[in-house]
């Protein structure tokens, strides 16, 4: 699960099951593999799915859920978040 005291993170590669804000009477449900975010338009954002077999003949696909319609996140695979250089820890002194 996520390293103690970052609370969780999506992280690239992690399999996700997604409930967003559907056209019908029940959520539309995503499932697959997360790659990362995408903008799209002005202030609008969405996160990046490659559909799995239970899509059906959309398997492989790419889907872009935006941000503003998720309900839910199911984590169902979780990758270990790889820390880049940016983000690596500095020490920090105060006096």
């Amino acid at each position: 699960m996520a390293e103690k005291n970052n609370g969780i993170q999506l992280t690239e590669g992690s399999r996700y099951r997604i409930y967003s804000i559907g056209g019908r009477d029940e959520p539309m449900e995503t499932k697959g593999v997360f790659h990362g975010f995408s903008s799209f338009g002005i202030d609008e954002g969405g996160i990046i799915i490659e559909l799995d077999g239970n899509h059906g003949d959309l398997q492989g696909i790419f889907r872009i859920v935006p941000l503003h319609a998720i309900l839910a996140i199911d984590i169902l695979d979780e990758k270990p978040h790889e820390k880049k250089d940016d983000e690596k820890e500095s020490a920090h002194f105060y006096g």
